[in-house]
């Protein structure tokens, strides 16, 4: 087991404790818009059923932000990224997803500023979901991420590599 692999263990456990806690939805019909039932996280019409959000960071580079309400949570995601290669990877994935957001119900078109992803799950989600995979689906997209990245960026420096020796051979022939 690596350092990381280790580190990342109780992060994920206090992600999904925090979850399983805020995904206590239930249905509160908007105050201001007669006979809606609006995400309250998302409008903020009733200050009061906003909860305080709360930030668990395994490192300052790497975060998770949960925004709890009496209705809806918005999780927004921030992935490590140590250089600008994996910036721009993860750039490229997350908006892979996010143009693909119709197939993922939960998850926003736009992630909140400073994050890389969000979802927004609503008390009308959990009344067609199971809530438990619906945490265990968040688990597994924050490990799943962080790892096609790395994959994504050694896969890159391997064809740049062999781009280069390519490149570079055809030099080395001519003298």
């Amino acid at each position: 087991m690596s350092v990381a692999s280790a580190s990342l263990g109780p992060y994920l456990e206090v992600i999904r404790n925090t979850l399983n806690a805020a995904l206590c939805l239930q249905n509160y019909p908007s105050q201001v818009v007669e006979r809606q039932n609006r995400p309250e996280i998302e409008f903020q019409d009733t200050p009061a059923v906003v909860l305080k959000p709360l930030v668990i960071a395994r490192d300052e580079k790497e975060r998770c932000l949960i925004e709890p309400s009496v209705n809806s949570v918005r999780i927004s995601i921030k992935v490590k990224q140590s250089d600008d290669t994996e910036k721009m990877l993860c750039r490229k994935y997350a908006r892979f997803f996010t143009q693909r957001a119709e197939n993922f119900v939960i998850l926003r078109r736009k992630p909140v500023n400073g994050y890389d992803i969000s979802f927004l799950i609503t008390n009308t989600h959990l009344q067609e979901l199971i809530k438990e995979r619906v945490v265990d689906f968040i688990i597994e997209f924050i490990e799943d991420i962080d790892r096609e990245i790395k994959d994504m960026k050694i896969a890159l420096n391997t064809r740049l590599r062999a781009a280069a020796d390519a490149y570079m051979s055809q030099f080395s022939q001519r003298g």
